[in-house]
Order: C-alpha cells, then sequence, then structure tokens
C-alpha cells in the first residue's frame, strides 16, 4: 500500500510541476514586450499562496508521512513567486500597487497560518487547521479555469483552452486524490478529487468543440458550392431561351422574304 501511495505521489509531483511551469510562455511574452499587457496576476498569488499552505501542510510536525505534498509545493511556490516578482516588475503603476496589496494579504495569510499552528495549536487540532486552510485554497486554484470553460461554451471555441494544460489539471488532480485516498487524508483527495472532476470536464469540453470552425468552414464551402452550381444551371437555361428566341425571329424574317 505505501509502495503504491508513493507511485501515485511521484505521478502528482511530475504532473503538477508540468502545472507551474506552464506559464513560462506567457511570461516570456511579458519580457519581450516589456508589459503585463491584458493579463491578470491574481492566479499566480492565489496559487502561491496555495503552495505555501500545502508545503507548510506536508511538513513532518504538521501532518506525517506527507513529504511529497511539501517537496513539489515548495517548489511550486518558488516558481509561483518568479512569475509574481516578474509580473510586478513590469506591470503599470495602478496595476502594480494592486498586485503588491494582494502579495501583501498573501503574506499574511500565510504568515497567520504558520504563526498560529505554530504557537497556539498542537498534534491533531494543529494537522486540521492547516489542513482546512491548504484544502479550501486548492479548490479555489482548482476552480479559477470555470471561466475559460463558460468562455468555450459560449464561443463553441477551444482557442483559450490548451488541451495540455486540461490533460495535466486531470492527471494530477487524479493522482493527489488517489493518493490522499490510499493515506485516508481528506485534506489531499477532497481538493484534489475536485480537481480531477474539473479537468475530466474540460477534457469532455474540448471533444465536444475541438473543431467546430472546421465543421462550420465545411458547411459554408458546400453552400457556396451549391450556389456556384445552382448560378451555372441558371445561366445555362438563359442562354438556351435566348437562342431559341434568335432562331425563331431568324425564321420569321426569312418567311416574310418569302
Amino acid at each position: 500500500m505505501d509502495v503504491v501511495r508513493f507511485i501515485f505521489g511521484i505521478l502528482g509531483n511530475a504532473t503538477a510541476l508540468f502545472l507551474f511551469l506552464s506559464p513560462i510562455v506567457t511570461f516570456r511574452r511579458i519580457i519581450r514586450s516589456r508589459s503585463t499587457e491584458n493579463f491578470s496576476g491574481v492566479p499566480y498569488n492565489m496559487t502561491l499562496l496555495n503552495c505555501l499552505l500545502s508545503a507548510w501542510y506536508g511538513l513532518p510536525f504538521i501532518s506525517p508521512n506527507n513529504i511529497l505534498v511539501s517537496t513539489i509545493n515548495g517548489t511550486g511556490a518558488v516558481i509561483e513567486a518568479i512569475y509574481v516578482i516578474i509580473f510586478l516588475i513590469f506591470a503599470p503603476p495602478k496595476l502594480r500597487l494592486k498586485m503588491s496589496g494582494i502579495v501583501t494579504i498573501v503574506i499574511s495569510v500565510f504568515a497567520t497560518v504558520a504563526l498560529v499552528s505554530l504557537l497556539a495549536l498542537h498534534g491533531q487540532p494543529r494537522k486540521l487547521f492547516c489542513g482546512f486552510a491548504a484544502a479550501i485554497f486548492s479548490i479555489c486554484m482548482y476552480a479559477s479555469p470555470l471561466s475559460i470553460m463558460r468562455l468555450v461554451i459560449k464561443t463553441k471555441s477551444v482557442e483559450y483552452m490548451p488541451f495540455l494544460l486540461s490533460l495535466f489539471v486531470f492527471l494530477c488532480g487524479t493522482s493527489w486524490f488517489i493518493y490522499g485516498l490510499l493515506g485516508r487524508d481528506p485534506f489531499v483527495a477532497v481538493p484534489n478529487g475536485c480537481g480531477s472532476f474539473l479537468g475530466a470536464l474540460q477534457l469532455i469540453l474540448y471533444a465536444i468543440y475541438r473543431n467546430p470552425k472546421g465543421n462550420e468552414t465545411g458547411t459554408r464551402d458546400s453552400t457556396i458550392e451549391m450556389d456556384q452550381t445552382k448560378n451555372i444551371k441558371s445561366i445555362g437555361t438563359t442562354n438556351e431561351k435566348n437562342v431559341d428566341k434568335f432562331s425563331n425571329q431568324i425564321r420569321h424574317e426569312n418567311d416574310s422574304e418569302v
């Protein structure tokens, strides 16, 4: 049982690392243009808070036998902190001020949870307090693509919902969900079960709307082709009528001369 749980923990680490690294393309664009454009920095701050709380929860003196939770979320916290710093550097003054306020809130929430768990709580109450905090923000992180899913349904296009990202959300959530079940840890199983479910919904939407433009193009081409055929037939019929009319006119003139 422990070996199987360890394997799913390793899979969870690998898929979660992909999720944390997926915004690299976005930040490469921000650095090249030296502007944050219309990108939002809120998701990176929320993911940073989730990683900090989850890494804290996985520490041995908080939650024994969950070190794999700490390793990947500790790595994720470093990556997300880099994203946040880059965003602050290239954000316009008003947005930079707003993001600085959010960063302050993130640090304050984490510091409060850490200090309360160290100074005021011990044993099982400490684990419950940190577990609830980590689970709440994990669910918020997984729920963040809901607006994108609504956009996919509205536009009937998956342009803004990359397949690989949706796939790894599903794989990451599923891996940690099984890891939590095997370890009988609801604070790992429940939020990641929600992540697995939302990832599956994204994949279903991708299967439904993956090629709507191609179908519309094909239908439009068929309509154009039918219209062209009708026009050709119409022109042909008109020409035949004109030839018959001209022939009758010539025959009438010949009869008159005779």
